[in-house]
């Protein structure tokens, strides 16, 4: 079989709390629900009894998250949430839905990833009309409905009947790719805007030499990365997420523009794994041809 080198991995991104900024790896187990522990832990909004992220609570993102220990092949451990103002809490800790739902004034429960039986904790309990959509993805009104068709069958029935594939508090694929020419390519449209990695939230980002949006011509290939092979399905359609405050990154609403206009309202690629194995920083990314 050949192959060819397209990039490099420069960035290990695992985010063990959903919506919070992640913790930077050296080395990460890839498995069949994606990078172990990712998106290990998350919210349900009470009021509602749907799962729910940044979309509904932005401020989310100005939280971060990490394993205090590593999570192995069968249980997610505790995470440890930090608050911008510092202070700390883990997940497992009885207070800590207390905590986060002061933070966020408005009432909701941390629960860890449960068996893909449990369907109704993922079950949406609010069907996804045009106007729930619109909302979601921060539209506005002259904006076109993005083409959903993109996403097989299989997949939009599960991401349309459930907040997220059961058994992963994922979006719609288990690994999200984002390479540093895409980023570029964001910034040659909008010199006034800042389109850094940490609003994409992407488990690899990779390193190309060429220019422009290299991952659209990987969609529908294999890719080789360390030990492990992808398949790179469908473009990233991006949400309101984009444009929140995180981190150092101020709230810009040109951002999420810029994309839709400039890129089809996409950034980076969904990825969903083939071969389990491990992935590591400085490893090269191949695309891998009959």
């Amino acid at each position: 079989m050949k192959s060819e080198i397209v990039g490099k991995v420069i960035e290990v991104w695992r985010y063990p709390v959903k919506s919070m900024r992640g913790e930077l790896l050296q080395s990460v187990s890839i498995e069949s629900l994606g990078m172990r522990g990712d998106r290990g832990w998350a919210l349900r909004d009470d009021e509602s009894g749907e799962i729910r992220g940044a979309k509904k609570f932005p401020a989310l993102m100005q939280c971060s998250s990490k394993y205090p220990l590593e999570p192995n092949d069968s249980t997610i451990p505790p995470a440890e949430i930090i608050f911008p103002d510092g202070r700390t809490i883990n997940t497992d800790s009885d207070e800590a839905s207390g905590r986060i739902s002061q933070f966020l004034e408005a009432r909701v429960t941390l629960f860890p990833r449960l068996p893909a039986t449990e369907e109704e904790h993922y079950r949406r309990k609010e069907q996804l009309s045009e106007p729930i959509i619109r909302q979601m993805l921060g539209l506005e009104r002259a904006e076109p409905l993005p083409d959903l068709n993109i996403f097989p069958s299989k997949v939009l029935e599960e991401i349309t009947k459930f907040t997220s594939p059961r058994g992963t508090y994922v979006d719609a694929y288990p690994i999200h790719l984002l390479t540093t020419s895409w980023l570029e390519e964001l910034q040659n449209h909008s010199s006034r805007s800042s389109f850094k990695r940490e609003r994409f939230r992407p488990n690899l980002l990779i390193e190309t030499e060429t220019s422009g949006l290299a991952e659209l011509d990987w969609c529908g290939k294999t890719l080789r990365i360390g030990t492990t092979e992808l398949n790179c399905e469908i473009p990233t359609i991006r949400c309101s997420m984009t444009a929140h405050e995180t981190g150092s990154l101020p709230k810009d609403p040109n951002v999420l523009r810029t994309i839709v206009q400039k890129t089809d309202r996409n950034v980076g690629a969904y990825a969903s794994v083939l071969l389990e194995g491990q992935v590591n920083v400085g490893d090269e990314v191949q695309i891998l041809e009959e």
